[in-house]
């Protein structure tokens, strides 16, 4: 693609990248708004509170919205700052305004969301709105006057989980009237989060029906593939899909830039970090408002860093005062700071986390960097988003060393033209959906009446757990066993309901939790333990008390766990033939003992030492895919015996890599298995396998799409310029074998022939 770059202040910026760095630029154009007068039939009061904020007009959508959520659930998937939180408010507000008993429940995946969205319904000023949040940080002492007084109450799925909901008595009066639900951002409740998040909703169904209502379902979401799906996944009910954005849109430029080979042998890169701190810098000497999205909270500090060295360097100390990083950590009151000081411009960039991906207001912005690929398309269409939301704009990618980011940077077209991908759940995962009907039973004892909200499965289920002593059964009602607190044990983070606490021993803080299953791979001692970006390294991990000790970490390693990993095939539930080899999904048994930890430099990934360990085996059960390998796929001089477990294993590694492509996911949410003999198929195998307990979802969606995934896979190796294979080809930064044994031809041979047969 022609690396055309328009007269605009950025200009001088890319044109540095002339050579190998700019690997293209496109411009999508301007959209021009598409307006309708504001009903007739909405309240007197709501349309005059509507004029006062200097809305005398809608958008398209918002009419669409408006009449679709009359009519039954609606969900509207519309681009950035397209006014859908004006298109999910005006049939709420509308209601508010025309009954005096009714109420609303607002749920945002962050307090930062809910914050946000209070401010701007207070701005309304509507006499009939009485609006509150109800979080963790609501005082105590201001919960009851909200439960009796407020009729629209902003609060988030953990507070709902925990709070809310095994407490309905004292809310009953918000029950009994409930008209509306709004789930805001419903693109972020996937995978285990939107799988835990499907339980909860349901709950609030089943929980407002005991009280006599049905309230109406309205969701918003960031463009994905499949929004009404995810609704209906999310809650059980049919939605109406209103995706034609009615919103004007800016004219904006994207750019690719990948950081400059500095070995080729090796396929070293430079630093992506330092070269977005370079591009930050020559943006925020032009005075372009400028927002750099990067995953790593460590990371975020560091561009931060060393674009205020680069500024210095050029004479301009002043303007590196302007920059400032936003990522979790912050107090609420700091974070409300940089919003504040970035909408009102005294910021000309901030560095941030994806904490600031979702819809939070942050005033207009010229530019949008994303440093390396953040997972799926859908979130760096998000990020690009934030720029050029009035005038034009420049989107910019700065890709890592990854598979996936040089993947992309060998094709972008396709990546441009790329389309998002599916949010993934499973709301009947088994480990998560038994923890939500103890907690239901908990609320109201089970029976017949709740399969049209606690779904089909329940009652095997709730059989199960009775046979476990979780609940006793009388007259064909389950209530729970025993005087314990059920919701308080199911983390919605987590599938697992067994944990084991991390703890900071210098604070004595609980800062996070990790899932029994997968605690001796993330937090064995002398592991470099990651929360929230900032690096710890474990002291202990107690098996007995289920409690990992740490410590703050500022050293110049990390740490890649090494384990051995068997599985057991437990059901079959799908089977195909698909190009020469049979392929299967279904449940698996996981067993992962890790012996061993490797250190390795962050500067250049080089290994340090190998450190042994002595841990007990962790079993769990998930979903998986798995394929046979008949001896047709495997002959031939290019697939020797020696090369052929280094074949197997550096395919399951590419297949894992571009697997996100086709669920939004993480490559840390999926696990393999290799192997040149299993015991239960009797043939060389390759199991694919969702790396939580349960499962979510994931590797079913790799099933469903196995030729797309091996075309993928096959694609990235062969264009990797690399001899033997490189970290952007078919080694894993968390391979439990180190990346031994590998063979880049041996793949390419084996994924070939399956093309072939395809």
């Amino acid at each position: 693609m022609p690396k055309t770059l328009s007269e605009t202040p950025w200009r001088e910026v890319l044109e540095a990248g002339r050579g190998e760095e700019l690997i293209t630029t496109a411009r999508q154009g301007a959209k021009r708004a598409r307006h309708t007068a504001i009903p007739d039939d909405l309240h007197p009061a709501l349309v005059e509170a509507l004029s006062a904020s200097g809305v005398d007009r809608l958008y398209s959508h918002q009419t669409a919205t408006l009449r679709a959520a009359r009519e039954g659930h609606t969900i509207i998937t519309t681009g950035t700052a397209s006014g859908k939180s004006l298109a999910f408010n005006l049939p709420v507000l509308d209601t508010l305004a025309h009954d005096p008993r009714a109420r609303a429940i607002y749920l945002y995946p962050t307090k930062a969301l809910a914050q946000d969205q209070a401010r701007k319904l207070a701005q309304l000023r509507a006499p009939f709105l009485r609006q509150a949040i109800y979080d963790g940080d609501t005082p105590r002492e201001e919960r009851r006057a909200i439960r009796a007084r407020s009729n629209l109450i902003l609060t988030n799925p953990d507070m709902l989980h925990v709070g809310v909901l095994p407490n309905h008595r004292a809310w009953g009066d918000v029950f009994a009237n409930l008209a509306w639900i709004v789930v805001d951002e419903a693109h972020v409740y996937r995978g285990v989060f939107g799988s835990h998040v499907g339980n909860v909703l349901r709950r609030l169904r089943r929980i407002a029906n005991a009280y006599g209502t049905e309230p109406r379902f309205l969701l918003t979401s960031a463009t994905i593939a499949n929004p009404a799906e995810l609704a209906e996944d999310l809650t059980g009910h049919e939605f109406t899909l209103i995706d034609e954005d009615g919103a004007p849109h800016a004219e904006q430029q994207i750019a690719i830039w990948n950081p400059p080979l500095t070995d080729e042998r090796t396929g070293a890169r430079a630093s992506a970090l330092s070269e977005a701190a370079m591009l930050l810098a020559g943006l925020v000497e032009q005075e372009v408002r400028t927002i750099c999205f990067l995953k790593s909270r460590r990371g975020v500090e560091l561009i931060q860093r060393f674009t205020q060295l680069r500024l210095e360097q050029a004479g301009r100390a002043d303007l590196g005062e302007r920059i400032a990083p936003y990522r979790a950590g912050y107090t609420p009151a700091q974070r409300r700071e940089l919003e504040r000081r970035l909408s009102e411009g005294e910021l000309l960039a901030v560095v941030a986390t994806d904490a600031l991906e979702l819809g939070i207001d942050i005033g207009e912005l010229d530019a949008a960097i994303c440093v390396t690929f953040p997972g799926t398309v859908a979130s760096l269409r998000q990020m690009w988003g934030r720029a050029g939301r009035r005038k034009r704009g420049l989107a910019l990618y700065v890709a890592g060393d990854d598979a996936l980011d040089q993947y992309f940077c060998r094709h972008p077209e396709q990546f441009l033209d790329r389309p998002v991908e599916a949010a993934i759940l499973d709301y009947e995962s088994e480990e998560i959906h038994r923890a939500h009907l103890v907690a239901a039973a908990y609320e109201l004892p089970l029976s017949g009446e709740d399969a049209g909200t606690l779904g089909p499965r329940w009652q095997g289920y709730a059989d199960h757990l009775v046979q476990e002593g979780k609940l006793r059964e009388k007259g064909g009602s389950y209530m729970v066993r025993g005087d314990g607190f059920p919701a308080g044990a199911v983390s919605l983070r987590s599938s697992s309901t067994e944990s084991f606490a991390v703890v900071d021993s210098t604070s004595g803080e609980l800062i996070g939790t990790v899932e029994a299953a997968r605690a001796p791979g993330t937090v064995h001692p002398g592991a470099i333990y990651l929360h929230l970006g900032r690096p710890f390294e474990v002291e202990e991990l107690d098996l007995v008390n289920r409690r990992a000790v740490v410590r703050p970490f500022d050293g110049d390693w990390y740490t890649q766990p090494k384990k051995e990993t068997d599985t057991f095939i437990e059901r079959v539930r799908e089977h195909r033939v698909a190009m020469g080899i049979d392929l299967f999904f279904g449940v698996v048994s996981v067993t992962e003992e890790v012996i061993a930890f490797q250190r390795k430099r962050i500067s250049d990934h080089e290994a340090v030492d190998l450190q042994a360990l002595d841990l007990p085996p962790q079993t769990f059960v998930t979903q998986a895919l798995w394929y046979e390998l008949p001896d047709g796929v495997l002959a031939g001089e290019d697939l020797p015996i020696d090369r052929l477990l280094g074949a197997l294993h550096a395919a399951e590694h590419t297949q894992i890599a571009v697997l996100p492509l086709i669920a939004m996911c993480d490559r840390w949410d999926i696990g393999g298995l290799s192997t040149n003999y299993h015991p239960q198929t009797g043939k060389p195998t390759i199991f694919i396998y969702d790396g939580h307990p349960g499962g979510v979802g994931i590797t079913r969606a790799g099933y469903a799409g196995f030729e797309t995934l091996v075309a993928d896979a096959e694609r990235l190796i062969a264009e990797c310029p690399c001899s033997k294979g490189c970290p952007s080809c078919i080694q894993s930064p968390k391979c439990g074998n180190l990346n031994e044994p590998l063979s880049k031809a041996g793949a390419l041979a084996m994924l070939g022939r399956m093309l072939s047969l395809g």
